[in-house]
Parts: structure tokens; sequence; C-alpha cells
């Protein structure tokens, strides 16, 4: 059985896949600090509002979870999204969450590393 933090986690990133920024935005803390190891780093509601949205495409990705730990404040979720052009990029984000009731995403740290079809 999923804890309620687990459906909340998938449910972020179900909005991530599906480009449904205003719910993502809507779950975080006006102090917000999000990391995209080796790529960016942003801090606060309105910076994060602004690169949530630039990461928006004109369709879908194709999520699949691995896997949604949560202990306490903090949490991690692992996965794989697909383009509809085909490009897959693996990512595991770790979360602190800003309390036990009702919380919002206060931290975000994003690993993400594009996958490319082995053939042999």
């Amino acid at each position: 059985m999923k804890t309620k933090n687990q459906e909340f986690l998938e449910k972020i990133n179900e909005a991530f896949a599906r480009n449904d920024t205003d719910f993502i935005i809507d779950n975080v803390t006006d102090d917000i600090k999000w990391t995209a190891v080796g790529d960016f780093s942003v801090s606060g509601k309105e910076k994060f509002a602004s690169a949530t949205k630039k990461m928006e495409s004109e369709e879908p990705y194709e999520l699949t979870i691995g896997h949604v730990i949560t202990h306490g404040k903090y949490a991690a979720v692992n996965g794989e999204m697909v383009s509809v052009d085909g490009k897959t990029n693996a990512f595991c984000d770790i979360y602190i969450f800003s309390g036990f009731k009702n919380p919002k995403i206060k931290e975000m740290t994003s690993y993400v590393v594009e996958v490319f079809n082995q053939q042999e």
C-alpha cells in the first residue's frame, strides 16, 4: 500500500510528464530550491515556475516510475521519461518536504541522464 507522500510524488512526476506545470508550481513552497545537477539551480517560486515552463513540450512524455521512496521529510523518485521522438531520459529526483501534514516540496535535486539505445 502506498503512503500519501508516495501518491503525491507520483502525481508530481505525472504532472511533469504531461506538462501540467500549474499543478507542480501549486505544490512547492515560496522558497523552493531546485538544482538540476550539471545544468542549473534556481531559488524561489517565480524562478522555479520559469524554469519549469521552459521544460514544457508540445506532447506529453511517456513516464515509467521505478521507485518512490519516502522517509519523514525526505523522498526520492527514479524512472524514465520518453519523448514523442523517442529520446529517453533516466532521472532520479531527491525531495525535501516542508513538513509532515499536507507537505509541499521545499527542495528538489534532479539527476537526469540521456539514455542511448545500445545495439550489439
